[in-house]
């Protein structure tokens, strides 16, 4: 008779599934080599386990530590494979005892170094930010994304700095394409020193010069636990409190965490305001200059006559004024993120109300002229990532000067080369202007196609 294959032991499946993550931990412990441990180094207390895993089976022969495990508060016996798994990515501690096996409560709860989201605020859901601390941004996004399936690998960047790198993807719903293309990319960067993931993001990008960002690069965990779940990959980095999450799409930069939150129809709607932000943030001043000095006939007369009565001190062009204004704009926004905190709202908002009603009454700029400048600001505002957000502050001068030089054809003009310009773009193969990069049973099925 053909003889029953023996049954895989529990800990060598769970070896066999949590092999190659970047902090799996397996050891053998006591002197007679009966004991093994399996845990995830950013998931357990390194303490619990050198005090009360580590030190005791030293001191105890093998029937006293299993004894005084199965009394011990916070562990339990069992033979449950998927529990098993199910709390060691909770941080629980697999513990075999020759055929018995236990799980140790050693939960790893980081609360110090955790601060509230800056760059990225929102009105409802977590508020935590990303840490220095690559162990610590591990513990924050397994904690939202309790999956076996959740891989991390492991490389090292700076031939000085030697930064950690952990890239993290389900390996269920990644892309294997994209997977390949962005490891590929890692391990072609040669640099000395890399401190930031802007430095990083730079180097893995497929273009060098561009206006447009192909990444997002966040400090909102749950920001990477979403990409996570929708195929895409999360770059962290030892030292840096931000990820990076690849491939991101245009549609992607206006999407923010509290659309999630809402209700549907309310989240459409404040996505259709960041769209109508942008268009105003991007087109308005070229407007303003188009119809002011080469299309005035396609306002209503009163319309132009308004603005004519408004500039008729103004000794300059409409181009002159808007681009001085936005320039002094530019200033008071990069002087109240230079300025320490305790002085920079103050001092830039006196500052542009000083310098706008001086401007006004000396005949330098038009009224009108302060109302758009201001329009322009606050829709700029209005784009949840910084990253997108200095991208249009740019954009728009270069409709300004199609603007200045053929009117209103020139904004027509600029507006479809932007256009083809964005429809070329892939980010890592992906079509920018495609609405997702990536979702979940698109990334499976291609993974298993290949």
């Amino acid at each position: 008779m053909p003889t029953k294959p023996a049954e895989q032991r529990v800990d060598e499946w769970l070896s066999k599934q949590l092999c190659g993550l970047m902090d799996f931990e397996e050891r053998s412990l006591g002197n007679s080599q009966d004991i093994k441990i399996i845990f995830l180094r950013s998931l357990t207390n390194s303490d619990t386990v050198n005090r009360f895993i580590v030190l005791p089976s030293y001191e105890m022969d093998l029937e006293a530590y299993e004894k005084y495990l199965s009394t011990f508060p916070g562990c339990e016996e069992t033979q449950d494979k998927q529990q098993i798994m199910e709390f060691v990515l909770k941080g629980y501690i697999y513990i075999r005892i020759e055929d018995s096996s236990y799980l140790f409560d050693a939960m790893k709860i980081e609360y110090s170094g955790i601060t509230s989201s800056i760059t990225e605020a929102i009105v409802q859901g977590p508020n935590d930010a990303l840490t220095e601390n690559i162990e610590i941004n591990m513990n924050l996004i397994r904690r939202r994304y309790q999956s076996k399936d959740l891989k991390v690998d492991a490389m090292t960047i700076g031939n000085v700095s030697k930064t950690t790198i952990a890239i993290m993807y389900d390996d269920t719903r990644v892309d294997g394409e994209v997977l390949k293309e962005i490891k590929s990319r890692l391990s072609q960067v040669s640099v000395d020193i890399l401190q930031s993931a802007g430095e990083l993001e730079k180097y893995i990008s497929e273009h060098k010069y561009r206006i447009f960002p192909t990444t997002i690069v966040t400090e909102r965990p749950d920001r990477v636990v979403f990409n996570l779940s929708e195929g895409k990959i999360a770059i962290l980095m030892n030292t840096v409190g931000y990820a990076i999450i690849a491939p991101s799409v245009f549609n992607d930069f206006f999407t923010a965490m509290d659309d999630k939150i809402q209700l549907p129809l309310v989240g459409w709607f404040m996505k259709m305001i960041r769209y109508i932000g942008l268009f105003i943030t991007v087109t308005l001043p070229a407007f303003y200059v188009a119809f002011t000095s080469y299309n005035p006939e396609i306002l209503k007369v009163q319309i132009t006559l308004l603005i004519a009565g408004s500039r008729a001190a103004v000794p300059y062009p409409s181009f002159v004024e808007v681009v001085f204004m936005l320039l002094m704009m530019e200033f008071l926004i990069e002087a109240s993120l230079r300025l320490p905190k305790a002085i920079g709202p103050t001092a830039t908002t006196v500052g542009g109300l000083i310098l706008g009603q001086a401007a006004t009454q000396a005949g330098l700029v038009s009224n009108i002229m302060i109302i758009i400048v201001s329009a322009v600001a606050i829709s700029n505002f209005v784009i949840p990532l910084n990253m997108m957000a200095f991208t249009v502050r740019v954009l728009k001068y270069f409709l300004i000067f199609f603007a200045a030089t053929f009117g209103l054809i020139g904004i027509v003009v600029s507006t479809v080369g932007v256009v083809m310009y964005l429809s070329g773009m892939r980010s890592f193969g992906k079509p920018y202007l495609k609405m997702f990069a990536l979702d979940g049973s698109k990334g499976k099925g291609e993974k298993q196609n290949g």
